[in-house]
């Protein structure tokens, strides 16, 4: 096993997830034409379980979005990344109505020549966000 030295700069990919996380509408400009997203809402819909390419992905992030009136907030509190994977932990926090939702989440992302070509979207308490997100919480 090579232990690479720790260095005063990030990696390039951990300065993407940085940005991705501030802004998720801004997805579209890091990932590859072909990028698969796996839903959180995989495990228990069939139908949601994936979006395929960058149209597709963008437009199920900016539906969140606009699904929480805006008010989606993804507290970032680790980031990790290489050449080749990334991972984000922190807390999703939305609204919706008189709806709260606050879950731990770990977003894991596959990286290609510096684009996204994959990501996994986890959610800790996975039927919490399912109920919020179906409008059932």
């Amino acid at each position: 096993m090579t232990i690479y030295p720790k260095t005063s700069t990030e990696h390039p990919n951990v300065d993407i997830l940085k940005a991705v996380y501030a802004d998720l509408t801004r997805l579209g400009e890091f990932a590859a034409d072909d990028i698969v997203m796996h839903t959180a809402e995989r495990e228990v819909s069939l139908e949601n379980a994936k979006a395929r390419g960058r149209a597709e992905v963008v437009a199920k992030e900016r539906e969140l979005i606009e699904l929480t009136g805006g008010t989606l907030v993804m507290d970032v509190e680790d980031v990790v990344a290489n050449d080749f994977f990334g991972a984000v932990t922190g807390f999703l926090r939305a609204h919706r109505g008189d709806d709260v939702l606050a879950v731990p989440f770990c977003g894991v992302w596959r990286f290609v020549d510096g684009k996204i070509v994959e990501h996994w979207e986890n959610a800790y308490d996975l039927p919490a966000f399912s109920k919020f997100v179906s409008g059932r919480a």
